[in-house]
């Protein structure tokens, strides 16, 4: 809504396409009024398919000369143990793998549209993920929690190793806020019936709205002194601290090579390469 009132052509890249063409049309309806307001279009991701993924951003290379701002923002939260269509665990799938793929098949576009942002949904979460490399399934340990964690450690890891490696481009990995979604869905499935009414009571004295919990984003997406800053972790619109282990250099790249080569990413095509 925000970036339609600034006038931005925005696409909304969504599972599921009932829900997506309803927001739309609420979006559609307060932008009436507004003068020079921008235009939304919508597009079909399935970011737990990489064949999914890999549609929608041909179908967004095919119909946009550019690409200015990217805001990976979907995710799952504490889903039951799955594995994806590509044999993947379903939280690290969606919420890192999906974003990996569909950031770097877009990335000659948003290079030639430079000056360009790139925002990462992450979480505060990321401090208590971990990885395993040798188990990336979780096949032998899995806890919901823990494979949240590490998807969204995996966030923060791709947000400053892809910072490393552009330049006119700048990157943020941002935490909400615990933010009134339905993210927290699964709860009940995963824990115990009850769950997820038990902890909202403790967390309304400090969950945000849909509003508030955007702010952070939106600061990184458009204020002018984030312009100069990149593979910076924000909270609160307020560069933050995060684990060690986000910080962690060879973490980071291990992190990359391994998503590369279970996105199957075709060693041939650079993706810094202008396009």
């Amino acid at each position: 809504m925000d970036l339609c009132r600034r006038g931005a052509r925005v696409i909304m890249a969504c599972r599921d396409l009932d829900k997506a063409e309803e927001a739309a049309k609420q979006i559609r309806g307060r932008l009436d009024n507004i003068e020079n307001a921008g235009q939304i279009s919508i597009k079909h991701i399935d970011l737990s398919s990489l064949a999914s993924v890999r549609n929608c951003a041909q179908e967004i290379l095919r119909d946009e000369p550019n690409i200015h701002l990217l805001i990976n923002n979907a995710g799952v939260m504490m889903c039951p143990y799955q594995l994806t269509e590509d044999g993947y665990e379903y939280q690290f799938a969606t919420n890192h793998l999906g974003h990996f793929l569909f950031t770097l098949l877009l990335l000659p576009r948003i290079l030639n549209s430079a000056p360009a942002r790139i925002v990462i949904l992450s979480s505060l979460a990321h401090w208590f993920g971990s990885f395993n490399f040798d188990d990336i399934n979780m096949e032998k340990n899995y806890h919901t929690l823990k494979a949240y964690a590490r998807s969204k450690l995996s966030n923060v890891l791709f947000s400053n190793e892809l910072a490393k490696k552009l330049k006119g481009v700048t990157v943020y990995s941002v935490h909400p806020g615990i933010v009134d979604t339905e993210l927290d869905r699964h709860l009940d499935e995963t824990i115990f019936a009850g769950t997820r009414a038990f902890v909202r009571s403790f967390q309304c004295l400090y969950m945000k709205t849909v509003k508030q919990g955007s702010q952070t984003t939106l600061y990184c997406a458009l204020d002018e002194k984030t312009a100069t800053e990149t593979g910076l972790y924000y909270s609160d619109c307020e560069a933050a601290l995060t684990s060690s282990k986000a910080t962690d250099p060879k973490l980071a790249k291990k992190l990359w090579d391994v998503s590369l080569e279970m996105v199957h990413w075709d060693h041939n095509v650079d993706p810094f390469k202008k396009g």
